[in-house]
């Protein structure tokens, strides 16, 4: 586990190197691998499908069932063939939209970047490389966590958790990065359950295509760190609280993304293509292992797929998934158990902090249990009242409850997961609604100035709010 602290400015040359330490790529790892090739339009199809067995018949035909709905109807992303799919199982589906076939041209650079890269085109210009009108790579969330540490060595800190599975693989890929942010004194950020303040935690982009979560964290994390003794509520927070955020989650998975540039290609899940080299890249075909059904919290039950090339393959075991055990060993080394065994054994009311991952899109503030609503968590009234808060503090248009109340079951999740291995809270909030010009998984980047960054913000700072005393 290695701790990046930096204690210059960012634009010096000792900054520079450091960071270029931060960001340095796999040994032997490529830089030249071809972006992947679409195959055919792909189509949003609005699908009748009530809560209930309706629901579980179309999730079990292994297609792409968004995580919104609308009344009655679920949305499925898909091409020809999953459309004729769903209708030979008695679906009418109706074509909503047409996904307009990406034209692949690569960002500037893939994987981690080099030393010499950044020595020679300069750091700042690694932070502003964007895509799709102004979403950041990558390497442009990294270079930002590394700025950030290294301009404010007084609030922030950088940490590697883990990599991602390519990079495991030596196939290119990348670190894993979280940071902390706190007014430092003597035993914060460190990895440690005995730790002085309690913890928030944010999780972003999981699921690869779902671009405003990432946007929402990079500037999370910039409203902390630029608002600290300027407003009062900013800096009373960081002064009683670690605000831990990790902007991707997935970063094998936003690489396939960002290779799409104006035009990004839908990639949800990982980048393990073990077995699933020929599943194509289609909305309802595509390798990889979906990272929020592969943790080992009710494990293969409803929502997940065995099949390799499905959206909601679970992967050939729980936590098989790289990506998943180091979340999960972050998460243990962050907040203390405090929930016996059984799903309805509730954790103590002295528990401290608070678990947040972000999704998009059906405007929707979930809590555990994901497997199943007709099992209730031991602190379930808790967690209702806070996401009813949440939903509020969003304002019209959101829902709250248990997935299955409003969306559907799902298994193997992280917000599950923690609840059920710690007893911490745990929250996933469904950014951004079903339809209009804001709606999907690629709103047009002045979304997130217009839309998404007014409702999120206050809802971020109340749930963190909250990390100290949630069950209280």
């Amino acid at each position: 586990m290695s701790r990046n602290r930096y204690a210059v400015a960012f634009t010096t040359a000792t900054a520079l190197l450091a960071a270029a330490l931060l960001l340095s790529p796999a040994s032997g790892s490529s830089v030249t691998a071809a972006g992947p090739v679409a195959k055919g339009p792909t189509y949003v199809y609005r699908v009748n499908a009530p809560l209930g067995a309706a629901t579980e018949k179309l999730l079990a035909l292994d297609l792409d069932v968004l995580e919104g709905r609308d009344g009655q109807d679920l949305f499925v992303m898909g091409d020809r063939i999953a459309g004729n799919k769903m209708r030979a199982a008695g679906f009418p589906a109706v074509i909503e939209q047409v996904l307009e076939t990406p034209q692949w041209t690569p960002v500037a650079r893939r994987w981690q970047a080099d030393e010499p890269t950044l020595l020679t085109e300069g750091f700042n210009a690694l932070a502003e490389e964007t895509f799709y009108g102004g979403y950041r790579t990558v390497n442009a969330q990294y270079a930002h966590l590394a700025a950030v540490a290294a301009a404010r060595p007084d609030l922030a800190t950088v940490y590697t958790y883990g990599q991602s599975w390519r990079k495991t693989q030596n196939r290119g890929g990348y670190d894993l990065r979280v940071i902390c942010i706190t007014k430092i004194s003597s035993g914060d950020c460190a990895r440690s359950t005995s730790a002085p303040k309690p913890r928030f935690l944010l999780m972003a982009q999981i699921h690869a295509r779902e671009l405003t979560t990432g946007d929402v964290a990079y500037r999370w994390i910039d409203y902390l760190v630029n608002n600290y003794g300027v407003v009062p509520a900013v800096t009373n927070l960081l002064n009683t609280t670690e605000l831990w955020v990790i902007p991707i989650a997935n970063p094998d998975g936003v690489d396939i993304v960002q290779q799409g540039g104006n035009s990004p290609f839908l990639q949800r899940k990982n980048g393990d293509d073990v077995g699933g080299t020929n599943c194509g890249l289609t909305g309802s075909s595509q390798s990889g292992v979906d990272l929020n059904r592969n943790a080992g919290s009710h494990y293969g039950g409803a929502s997940t797929s065995t099949n390799r090339c499905a959206q909601t393959y679970r992967g050939t075991a729980a936590d098989s998934e790289t990506e998943t055990r180091a979340l999960e060993a972050l998460q243990r080394s962050l907040f203390a158990d405090t929930r016996g065994t059984g799903d309805t054994a509730a954790a103590s009311a002295n528990t401290k902090g608070i678990f947040v991952t972000l999704h998009s899109y059906a405007n929707l503030v979930l809590f555990p249990w994901g497997f199943s609503n007709s099992v209730r968590t031991g602190n379930d009234a808790k967690l209702r009242a806070m996401a009813t808060q949440i939903r509020t503090l969003a304002g019209s248009g959101w829902q709250s409850g248990q997935p299955g109340d409003v969306l559907y079951n799902a298994s193997g999740t992280s917000d599950d997961w923690i609840y059920d291995q710690l007893g911490t809270p745990s929250f996933t909030w469904e950014i951004g609604p079903n339809s209009g010009s804001c709606s999907g998984f690629l709103p047009a980047y002045s979304c997130q100035t217009s839309t998404f960054w007014p409702k999120l913000q206050p809802m971020l700072m109340y749930a963190a709010g909250k990390a100290a005393a949630p069950y209280a």
